[in-house]
């Protein structure tokens, strides 16, 4: 096979210093040269070729069998096969352009080196076209959807290439990759000083992605650097996020391992979003009922049956302790308004507002401040929709506010201009401005 080759460039070698108007003893080493362009030719035609039967007659035969599998697809694909045939050609290449040159020449010992740093430049270049369809039919599959897992792909790049790179530096040294690899041990701290980031952004990517921390398309955020919104892409040094205001934040994977983030994704999984607000009750509203009040109460449907209860739970007990209705005044038990008032709001909850009744629930009395009474709303809509969100807990507090007075109680708030000029036209006060 090597002596046919051999006399085939020799033929054409011939044949074209002839049309050049030299020959053998006259080009002084140009024949060589000459048989090594129509050498490179032939390689370059054999791939076209190559490229143009398995690439093409691949994707068709793989489409006419009706092939469903999506692996299979991925894996043939057009950009693997085309690679696959540069291999080919390099390894061609490597029995065709040597034999040109004697063996001894400097230039047989430099074409050499160029073809198989073309070898190993090939295939690094297959490697990763195979990782770019490995990792997206990883992405395809349900179970490792909206996983960070672009890191771990550029992760098995980089090593690719720094494998790569190793090998064609030994080549040009003629030196073996081991005692290259052993010359680089020295230099681990600059090298750790250069790909610093990547380093860390490597490892982070791993824990982000074993311990399920993260997803692409979860909601996070991390106000410490202006982030709160979605999780567009994590790859090996940066992870970008789309803030609500449609600006999009990148921070590097490692500040979201080493420090505190808050992901919303659970929310979105459990079907409830928490409302946990609080209105502020003046404390000098706060009474005992009267009968004249709680008759005013009662027209309330969501509470009648509550004040009649509880009524009837004190009369007996006050019976049963002996009290009369003077002694009752101050010793006895009373319903308060603001006590009817957080039962209203616990029912009212649980009627008329969309809520998750598989969450907590309550109506609670925080500490008494200097701003008033901190009545909390503590419970969780049955949707995680921020729009919708938003118009439940609006139209809530929004009756709420205009509740309030029925039940003879007054939200504290500091003095406004109104207040104030109020006050000058009740007191009829010149020396007060005119606001």
């Amino acid at each position: 096979m090597i002596p046919r080759m051999q006399s085939f460039l020799k033929y054409w070698t011939d044949v074209l210093l002839h049309w050049l108007g030299l020959t053998s003893e006259t080009s002084a080493g140009w024949d060589r040269w000459v048989a090594f362009i129509i050498a490179l030719l032939v390689v370059a035609l054999f791939d076209f070729l190559c490229r143009l039967v398995v690439v093409r007659g691949g994707r068709q035969l793989v489409e006419r069998t009706q092939v469903h599998l999506h692996w299979v697809n991925e894996i043939f694909s057009a950009d693997v096969l085309r690679h696959s045939c540069h291999i080919v050609s390099a390894v061609v290449s490597s029995f065709v352009l040597p034999l040109i040159f004697e063996a001894d020449s400097g230039a047989r010992m430099v074409i050499d080196r160029l073809v198989d740093i073309f070898i190993v430049v090939a295939l690094f270049r297959w490697v990763n076209a195979l990782l770019f369809a490995i990792f997206y039919i990883a992405e395809r599959r349900p179970a490792w959807q909206n996983k960070p897992i672009k890191g771990l792909r550029q992760t098995g790049q980089g090593m690719a290439l720094l494998i790569c790179v190793v090998l064609i530096i030994s080549i040009l040294m003629d030196k073996s990759p081991a005692i290259l690899l052993t010359g680089l041990g020295a230099s681990a701290a600059v090298l750790m000083l250069i790909f610093r980031d990547s380093i860390l952004g490597f490892v982070s990517g791993i824990q982000l992605s074993a311990n399920n921390m993260l997803q692409v398309g979860d909601w996070i955020s991390v106000p410490k650097y202006g982030a709160d919104g979605t999780v567009l892409e994590v790859s090996l040094s940066t992870v970008k996020i789309r803030n609500w205001d449609n600006t999009v934040v990148t921070l590097p994977p490692y500040v979201l391992v080493s420090e505190s983030f808050q992901n919303w994704h659970a929310m979105q999984l459990s079907g409830g979003r928490r409302v946990m607000r609080s209105i502020s009750i003046d404390m000098t509203s706060v009474r005992f009922c009267t009968a004249e009040m709680l008759a005013r109460y009662r027209a309330f449907d969501l509470i009648r049956e509550y004040i009649d209860a509880i009524e009837q739970r004190i009369e007996m007990q006050n019976i049963a302790q002996g009290r009369t209705r003077l002694e009752r005044r101050i010793n006895g038990l009373h319903q308060t308004n603001l006590g009817i008032f957080r039962a209203y709001l616990l029912r009212y909850l649980q009627r008329e507002v969309p809520v998750n009744r598989d969450m907590t629930l309550m109506v609670r009395q925080l500490q008494p401040t200097e701003t008033g009474i901190p009545i909390q709303l503590y419970f969780f809509t049955n949707t995680v929709d921020w729009i919708a969100y938003e118009g439940i807990q609006a139209d809530l507090f929004d009756h709420v506010l205009a509740v309030i007075p029925a039940f003879d109680l007054r939200v504290f708030q500091n003095a406004s201009g109104n207040d104030l000029r109020s006050l000058r036209i009740a007191d009829d006060d010149p020396v007060l401005p005119n606001l």
